[in-house]
């Protein structure tokens, strides 16, 4: 596939070009389905399906405002309907883009769909979740803070950054994830960054961009402009910082791990992808179906990582928890492993493996979930793309974040 998918993307951009957006769009289904981008290839011609149901999460029917709709993608409007219209030109790449999302099954898109639902859940007295906003010479992005009624009388709080999936928003994500709540029960700051429609028609966090996965540039130094500055407003303890994230946003979550070190004492990645997985669209599809492709450097010294993935996850191939790993520099430093393996009463099946230090600590877990797809496991179904039957994966990175406090012997 990885020589076919350049190729394909190729024509699929000689017939925007030319104005037939019908035929780009078919042609980019097939290059999904892991077929050739010709209609006359023999079949068996693409690499194995690992899932041929995808996971598809429904409006539930207490919800009279929010009618049944089939996960968020990109809406053919405009120059995506059928062939191209006088009007604002668009550029070829957002373009194709939106191409690829029309032919993506739903949910199926650079990182992560589902349907995104208003938060509910009542705050306890004390605490808040508001908005605000951060810019840089990389633009502007909102976020939502997170502050605890329980806050330890004053002293330094650990905090969260949450990176949403695609579609998704702050508030979809952490009633998802009820990682609020368990900031409320262990005393802690949640930051909720956003992802506009203007920097991604679908939100996702642009993952596969060299320019969005670099120290100083583009999308990582916003995200940690806005962790800088909500620790300028706030008690946070700097030694205990970290940054997790689904999908689009795990993959951002790994970027900033290997981007700042120095900021981030741990990350967490939910079926997301390395730093460095893809440089563009094409590399982008090859990272998600394939895994095991080209990805940055190991970290240069070792980030403690929590990493969660289905291992029947047709969104992001599984493959891609390995290399995640692999990255984090655990393995590069001859840590001694074990595995254990467990049930949750009436759900998933799950392997955890750990990689230790010298000393008998968890420098990385990798959880693999047994018959999951992409989805956050554990989350509630009051959010988008979440599988109650768990593991309970916020409550296992955040415990596996506290007890990971900056090292400051190891620290640059």
């Amino acid at each position: 596939m990885t020589d076919r998918v350049p190729a394909g993307m190729a024509e699929a951009l000689r017939l925007t070009r030319a104005g037939d957006l019908t035929g780009a769009t078919a042609l980019i289904q097939r290059l999904l389905r892991g077929t050739s981008g010709t209609p006359d290839a023999p079949p068996g011609a693409g690499p194995t399906v690992i899932d041929v149901e995808p996971l598809r999460v429904d409006t539930p029917p207490d919800l009279p405002d929010a009618p049944p709709r089939r996960a968020a993608a990109f809406k053919p409007a405009g120059a995506f309907a059928g062939r191209l219209h006088p009007g604002p030109r668009v550029g070829l790449g957002e373009t194709l883009r939106g191409l690829a999302a029309r032919a993506m099954p739903a949910g199926l898109d650079l990182g992560m769909g589902g349907i995104a639902r208003p938060a509910a859940d009542p705050l306890p007295d004390g605490a808040s979740f508001t908005a605000a906003s951060y810019g840089n010479t990389a633009g502007t992005r909102s976020y939502k803070l997170y502050v605890p009624a329980n806050r330890r009388g004053g002293q330094p709080l650990p905090l969260v950054v949450m990176l949403h999936g695609c579609t998704q928003s702050p508030d979809d994500f952490a009633t998802g994830t009820r990682m609020n709540q368990l900031a409320e029960e262990h005393g802690c700051l949640v930051v909720y960054p956003e992802q506009p429609s203007s920097a991604n028609a679908q939100r996702c966090w642009n993952w596969f961009n060299p320019a969005d996965q670099r120290r100083g540039d583009g999308e990582p130094s916003l995200i940690a402009g806005i962790t800088r500055r909500v620790m300028s407003d706030h008690a946070v303890d700097a030694d205990r910082v970290f940054v997790a994230g689904l999908s689009a946003g795990g993959a951002a979550a790994a970027i900033l791990g290997a981007a700042y070190p120095d900021l981030y004492a741990a990350i967490g990645v939910h079926s997301g992808l390395p730093q460095g997985a893809a440089h563009d669209l094409p590399s982008a599809f090859a990272a998600m179906r394939q895994g095991g492709g080209a990805t940055g450097r190991p970290f240069a010294r070792p980030v403690p990582t929590i990493v969660f993935h289905g291992d029947r996850d047709s969104t992001v191939h599984p493959r891609n928890a390995d290399d995640v790993i692999a990255q984090s520099g655990a393995s590069a430093a001859g840590a001694p492993t074990t595995v254990e393996h467990g049930r949750m009463p009436g759900g998933h099946g799950y392997t955890r493996r750990l990689l230790m230090d010298a000393s008998g600590h968890a420098l990385c877990e990798q959880w693999t979930i047994q018959g999951a797809g992409h989805a956050w496991a554990g989350g509630s179904p009051a959010g988008s793309y979440t599988d109650p039957r768990g593991p309970d994966a916020s409550r296992e990175m955040l415990r596996f974040f506290l007890e990971n406090p900056r090292r400051r012997s190891s620290a640059p």
